[in-house]
């Protein structure tokens, strides 16, 4: 696993350039560094006021980015600008190159596949939720597991959480899985249960019920063939101010890509709609998401993250049945930031 910021924030650059990435730009090219003792006295020379432990840490993963990641390995990016994780193939050994200001360490990368979280194994979101930026996912024989969902086979594997399966090589215990991003995993188990509980046609009447908290007036297409058209919301007390939206949902795993995109363009000016709304369970192809920059003042992008988000948003306002059907708790939890 390579992570790409801790709020996502080259993760575009990184599926548009085939590279993965990591932070610590201040440290200059680090393919003549040798062992890892002289990359310590590296890292310490640009930050001599860190702790051990933290330099350590930081070492390590850095190393293991540089030197240990082979030509070949299975690397994935989890995605913060929406719910899925990319898959991809190592394809060159490290390299310095300042592709942007932000990226300068890079490895070379053929991706493969984004998949929604949705799609991973309880035990494997476990291991892809530390918060480390690099780290070898290994347990429950994940490398295998990830091949097949790659290839669409299908492998039931016991789950074990006893162990978080990562292995950093650094001078300090691996990370434990109460280090995970307990946000991340609430959001993984209510993901779980809406795929459960309203799949299909359920996860429309999901979208109208945010919608209609939200202030909109709503018409929902019955099951069946729906011309392009899922929901229809307008504003005010009989749905005829702006904004009017045009609402497209796909409830599959697969990800939507442009040409549903231009399809609800289509449709947009059929209906008479200004706006539109796309909601897809799969989440988007990157050509999806950078045509959908043009489309600013048009339309909008919905996938999962997004979904839960809105949810946990208006929960409070949800009438009491659709409570009963998707019955959440808040809590509060301290910040747990390695740094």
């Amino acid at each position: 696993m390579v992570r790409a910021g801790a709020h996502g924030e080259e993760e575009q650059q990184a599926l548009e350039y085939n590279v993965v990435t990591i932070g610590w730009n201040e440290i200059p090219d680090l393919r003549n560094v040798k062992d890892r003792s002289t990359l310590k006295k590296l890292y310490s020379s640009y930050h001599p006021n860190k702790t051990p432990m933290h330099i350590a840490r930081v070492v390590g993963q850095i190393w293991d980015f540089a030197k240990e990641i082979k030509r070949g390995d299975l690397v994935a990016l989890p995605l913060k600008t929406q719910s899925s994780i990319a898959i991809g193939k190592i394809k060159e050994d490290y390299e310095f190159e300042e592709l942007s200001p932000n990226i300068k360490h890079i490895r070379k990368v053929e991706w493969l596949k984004i998949i929604p979280r949705s799609e991973f194994d309880q035990d494997l979101l476990y291991s892809l939720g530390a918060f480390s930026t690099v780290c070898e996912i290994k347990r429950n024989n994940a490398e295998k597991r990830i091949s097949d969902m790659l290839h669409e086979k299908k492998q039931d594997v016991p789950i074990d959480i006893s162990d978080d399966g990562l292995d950093t090589e650094t001078e300090i215990p691996p990370v434990r899985i109460e280090k995970i991003d307990l946000e991340q995993h609430a959001k993984d188990q209510i993901i779980k249960y809406i795929m459960a509980k309203f799949s299909g046609h359920g996860l429309a009447r999901l979208i109208e019920s945010i919608l209609q908290v939200q202030g909109y007036i709503t018409l929902k297409s019955e099951p069946g063939k729906d011309g392009g058209v899922d929901i229809l919301a307008g504003s005010g007390q009989l749905g005829f101010d702006h904004p009017n939206i045009c609402v497209q949902i796909k409830s599959s795993s697969s990800p939507v890509d442009v040409r549903i995109l231009r399809e609800l363009q289509g449709v947009m000016q059929k209906v008479g709609a200004a706006q539109g709304l796309l909601v897809s369970w799969g989440g988007f192809t990157k050509d999806a998401v950078q045509e959908s920059k043009n489309l600013f003042f048009s339309i909008r992008l919905w996938h999962q993250g997004d979904i839960i988000d809105e949810i946990i948003k208006n929960y409070q306002k949800f009438n009491d049945e659709l409570k009963a059907e998707l019955p959440l708790k808040q809590i509060w939890t301290l910040v747990d930031e390695m740094n």
